[in-house]
Order: C-alpha cells, then structure tokens, then sequence
C-alpha cells in the first residue's frame, strides 16, 4: 500500500512549524460559562494533540459578550477568560502541537442576546442551527464599529498574552466580517457601505498592531455564498485579495453560512467539495491556503496537499469522532512497516506496534 507523502511533513509559516499539515478546525462546542474555558476544553484540545495534530484552532472566542453565537461560547473580553486559556495552551505545546485560536463576532446570528448587531438591519432569514428564531438586528452606528475593532484588538492581545501560536481571525460563515463584506447583508450608505471590504481590512490591521511581527495571522472567509443571491467565487477572490494586501499571513477558506442554502448556488456535497475554492484563493492571493470540507478520508487530505490545492487540510468532523485520527491514519497505512509512526506518546507506543 503506498505510503502518505504529504501531509505528515512538517510546515512553516513565519515563526511557526507544524509537525504535519493536518489542522483540527475551530468546531463550536458550547460549553463555556460566562465565555471561561473549563476542564471540558482542556480535555478536548489536548486529547487532539496528544493524537498527533499539527495544528489545533481553538473554536470562534468572541470579542463581546453580544458577540457569541449562544451564551455557552467561548470569550476574551477580560483577563479572566485570557488567564483560563493559558493552561490549554501550555498542555498542547507539551504534547508538541501548535495552537491558534479564532476570534470573532457573531453580529446577527447571535442567540439569545438583548442587543443584536449588525452592519444593516437585515433579518438573517431563517432558523439557527438550534432551531431558534434569530432577532432582527440593529444597525450598528461609526462609532460602535470602531469600539467593535478596537474589541477585536483588544481579544487578540490577549490571546498573544495567553501564549498562542497564532491568531486567525472569523470573516467566513455569515458571522459579522462576512456580515460587512456581503452585500446580502451590507447595505449601508456610509463608508463601510461603500467599501464593504473596509470593516474587515480595519480589523486586520488593528490585530496586527499588537501582534509580534513574526507571528501568522490567518483569516478564515467565506469565498462563495450557497444562498439566493449570494456572491459567487470571484467576489470571494476579490475578498481574499484585499485581505492579503491588508497583512494575513494565510487564509483558511470555507464557503456559505450568510443564508439558506438555494438550489444551485452551492457544490454538491461530496468528499473535497470546497477544495476548489482553496486552489481559487491561492492563485489569487499567492498565500498558503487551508482546505476544508468533508477531507477526513486520509488518502483525500495527502491528495489534497500533494496536488498543491492547499498547504494544510483541515480535518473538522474526523477529528470529533477520533481524538487520534493522525496517529490512526498512519497506522492504517503503516501498521505493519518496520518504519516508527512520528509523534506516538511513549504511553501509547504499545498500541501502535
């Protein structure tokens, strides 16, 4: 059986170097308490890197209390939040994975909240995941938008305070940087209407500003909505485009989220379904890439990789059933080879021969 060749090498991006090109995706798990991560987030994070990842992200940490999906998501806003995370941090990197976490705003797919924002006052036009009935939100002022982005700003240092290894900031998936840069839900008539890419560049700046200049900044967008009248994926190059020249050092690509899905305005579902729009990104941009998309076939993910469509693949929903699927994969391929399996903790090295 030929042998993986690709995503279990190792990668560099500025300061940064991955054990292997597989990444574990920001994946909700709404579990927080008043945004505090606790002992279930530590298990979960550091399960994945004892099982070989090379990346972990941590799920969408949002920069305001109005700005979480539901009461149960994960925060920075105050010291306390930043000073819990510490501790997952220092568990994965002694498991030698690297860690980055996701920041972000929900804006008008926020639940259960007294005060939802958005660029317009655009109802987002079905139920959430839950099933429950998402608020019209209200239009944010200038003003508010410029303490949103110093919010971010301010979530972003602390995750550089809390240790991690890099930050990719949440533009995808209809939460409030897609919110801007969509014109679905973008229909202002100042500036941040008129530039609806501006609300997203500003934030990328003012994270950079209190990063380390040898620290990535990845941001993570949307570059085809799957929804009626959602943009196709040459917006989302154009998108990708000035994110770059804005200063993200990769960019993690997704598509839909701002919408209900609307019949052929989406890929068919199937294995690598997204893969297309990560090649696309990356022939615009010039910037390493992240695939996402059902890539949990190990085969598919060296594929992937090897034909240079992405960098790293993102493994989502794999991961959630198998804390080991790097170190299982490889097993699977390599099991009987007289050939060690990389990253094996010597506690479970019995396993594995």
């Amino acid at each position: 059986m030929a042998k993986f060749r690709y995503f279990t090498q190792p990668f560099s991006l500025k300061n940064v170097t991955l054990r292997n090109r597989i990444v574990m995706p920001p994946m909700c798990q709404y579990s927080a308490k008043d945004g505090i991560p606790n002992d279930w987030h530590y298990v979960h994070y550091t399960s994945r890197a004892i099982g070989g990842v090379g990346l972990i992200i941590v799920e969408m940490t949002n920069v305001a209390p109005n700005g979480r999906i539901t009461p149960h998501c994960l925060g920075l806003w105050n010291d306390e939040q930043r000073d819990a995370f510490k501790k997952i941090v220092d568990a994965v990197h002694a498991q030698g994975a690297k860690i980055g976490i996701q920041i972000g705003h929900a804006g008008r797919k926020a639940q259960d909240c007294a005060d939802v924002v958005a660029p317009s006052a655009i109802h987002y036009g079905q139920l959430d995941y839950a099933g429950q009935n998402l608020k019209t939100p209200r239009e944010l002022s200038k003003a508010e938008i410029q303490d949103i982005i110093q919010q971010f700003q301010d979530a972003v240092r602390r995750a550089v305070e809390a240790g991690f290894d890099l930050i990719e900031l949440h533009g995808a998936h209809g939460y409030l940087i897609h919110q801007f840069y969509s014109p679905k839900s973008n229909q202002r008539t100042d500036e941040y209407g008129q530039d609806r890419l501006l609300f997203g560049e500003q934030v990328i700046k003012a994270a950079k500003a209190v990063m380390p200049k040898d620290m990535p900044l990845i941001i993570r967008i949307s570059a085809q909505e799957y929804s009626e009248n959602g943009f196709d994926s040459d917006y989302g190059a154009k998108v990708a485009k000035r994110f770059a020249a804005a200063g993200v050092d990769m960019i993690d690509v997704s598509g839909g989220g701002n919408g209900a899905l609307f019949e052929g305005q989406h890929p068919p579902f199937a294995a690598g379904y997204q893969v297309y729009l990560a090649r696309k990104v990356k022939e615009a941009t010039g910037l390493p890439v992240i695939a996402v998309g059902m890539l949990d076939n190990p085969g598919l993910a060296d594929y992937v990789i090897g034909s240079g469509d992405a960098d790293l693949v993102a493994v989502g929903r794999g991961l959630l059933r198998d804390p080991y699927w790097v170190l299982n994969a490889q097993y699977q391929q390599n099991g009987s080879d007289s050939q060690p399996i990389a990253d094996i903790p010597r506690q479970y090295q019995r396993g594995f021969m």
